[in-house]
């Protein structure tokens, strides 16, 4: 008896040992998420910046990704970029990086990195062609603020799923030259419902592509304060971020 309690006793700890080796490990857990939004500005420096930030902070802290902000130009090279999974051009203006800056923003793209430009980033750079490719266009010229109605063409995109097919809103209406021929539409202007526009039947408000390695979300909302505390628009630059990100 003595024998048969000893044996049974050695086969559950045995199946114990056993059990115990084979105990899956727990998954390992994913860093959250960061972004650096740059808001330098060498020409027109937009009033509704500081609104911008405070609301992609908001956005932030909602969905999971942490915010960092900065005007200063030095802070693009690799060693600093490589922290963040996507960059915010928020209403940059005119030449905001040297040469050395421009190679090493390149090389984070061309990591898998993402980007976000917002209204005035394609009134940046304009003697960078790589960026020109990179935001999708460039401004040409706007009219007076007013109203005017977005046709919403495409809502696959985390940006515009939410949207209603017509969107009627009132910001600053950018014209556009050297539109790149590899971004996907999302949104066009219809020059029908505002004066001033010069593009004509196409004329794109927001699109995104996969360019040179990583990817790229441009919406031309947001020069106004009042933007940043519209929910769709504020729905819609959460979703062109999660894309830049990786996350949609």
């Amino acid at each position: 008896m003595r024998r048969l309690l000893s044996n049974t006793v050695l086969l559950a700890l045995g199946l114990a040992a056993s059990c115990s080796s084979t105990t899956t490990q727990p998954a390992e857990v994913q860093p959250v998420p960061r972004i650096l939004v740059f808001y330098k500005t060498s020409g027109f420096y937009h009033t509704s910046i500081p609104d911008g930030i405070r609301a992609i902070q908001q956005l932030g802290a909602a969905n999971n990704f942490l915010v960092d902000t900065t005007k200063r130009a030095a802070n693009f090279q690799p060693a600093i970029l490589r922290q963040y999974r996507a960059v915010v051009f928020l209403n940059t203006t005119q030449d905001v990086l040297n040469q050395e800056q421009q190679t090493a923003f390149e090389h984070y793209i061309r990591s898998g990195n993402g980007f976000v430009g917002v209204h005035a980033a394609t009134d940046t750079e304009y003697d960078w062609p790589w960026y020109n490719q990179l935001v999708g266009a460039y401004f040409a010229s706007h009219p007076a603020i007013q109203q005017a109605t977005i046709r919403v063409s495409n809502k696959a995109h985390a940006a515009t799923r939410h949207l209603p097919d017509s969107w009627t809103r009132t910001d600053e209406w950018y014209n556009f030259r050297d539109i790149h021929p590899t971004v996907t539409v999302l949104a066009t202007l219809d020059e029908g419902t505002y004066s001033g526009g010069t593009n004509g039947a196409n004329h794109p408000v927001a699109w995104y592509h996969a360019y040179d390695g990583g990817r790229a979300f441009y919406t031309a909302g947001g020069h106004t304060a009042e933007s940043y505390s519209e929910p769709l628009f504020v729905q819609h630059l959460l979703g062109g971020i999660q894309y830049a990100i990786g996350e949609k």
